[in-house]
C-alpha cells in the first residue's frame, strides 16, 4: 500500500465520520450574527474587495443571511461555477437579482449568460467537514478548492477563510497531501481561528 492510498483511505475515513457528525448540528439566529461579528472583527475588506460566498448544500453551514448582510454593505459576492474541464473554480457576480439555476452536484449558482460578469476574488468563504490547528481543512474530497486557491494564491494576495460550527474542529492533525492547501482563517460562530 501506498503512502498516497493511505493518506486517501484516511481522509474517506474521516469524511464519513464528519457527515454524520454535522448532520447533528443546527444553526440558530445568534450563531449567524456571532459569526459576522467575528468576521468583521478580524477581515479587513478594502472598498474593492471581491467575496467569494458559498450556496450550502446539505448540512454546511449555511451563510446565505451572512451573505444578504455582505450586500447590504456593498461588498462585492460571487459565487463559485464549476467548469467540466477544470478543477480551478469560476466566480460569477451574485446579488438578490441575479437569478440561481442548479449547477454541478445540485449546487446552486448564479444563471450563465452573456451578461455574467465573472469576477477574480480577494477573500475566499470555503464550506469544509472538518478543520484542524494547523489551518487544515477536510473537504469532500473533489480538490476544487485546493485547485482554486493555488490558482489565485500564484496569482495575488487571496484570504482563505473556512466557515464552520465549532464542532467540526479536530484535536488531531488532519492527515493531507502536498496539493491540499491551508486555510487563513476558520470563523466559528465562537471564534476566529488564525493560522
Amino acid at each position: 500500500m501506498t503512502l498516497e492510498k493511505s493518506i486517501d483511505e484516511k481522509k474517506q475515513s474521516l469524511r464519513d465520520e464528519a457527515l454524520r457528525n454535522r448532520g447533528l448540528m443546527r444553526l440558530t439566529y445568534e450563531d449567524i450574527e456571532n459569526l459576522g461579528k467575528l468576521f468583521f472583527k478580524h477581515i479587513e475588506i478594502a472598498e474593492d474587495t471581491v467575496i467569494a460566498g458559498y450556496w450550502p448544500k446539505d448540512r454546511e453551514f449555511d451563510i446565505r443571511p451572512f451573505l444578504d448582510t455582505l450586500l447590504e454593505k456593498n461588498i462585492t459576492c460571487a459565487l463559485p461555477v464549476v467548469d467540466d474541464k477544470s478543477r480551478v473554480l469560476g466566480f460569477a457576480r451574485w446579488n438578490n437579482d441575479i437569478k440561481l439555476v442548479p449547477g454541478k452536484f445540485g449546487i446552486a449558482q448564479p444563471e450563465i449568460n452573456d451578461e455574467t460578469d465573472w469576477l477574480e476574488p480577494d477573500v475566499f468563504l470555503v464550506p469544509l467537514l472538518a478543520f484542524d490547528r494547523k489551518g487544515h481543512r477536510l473537504g469532500f474530497g473533489g480538490g476544487y478548492y485546493d485547485a482554486t486557491l493555488a490558482h489565485y494564491r500564484e496569482k495575488k494576495d487571496v484570504k482563505a477563510i473556512g466557515i464552520a460550527y465549532a464542532e467540526q474542529a479536530c484535536l488531531f492533525h488532519l492527515p493531507f497531501d502536498d496539493h491540499d492547501m491551508v486555510l487563513d482563517w476558520v470563523i466559528t460562530p465562537q471564534a476566529a481561528h488564525s493560522f
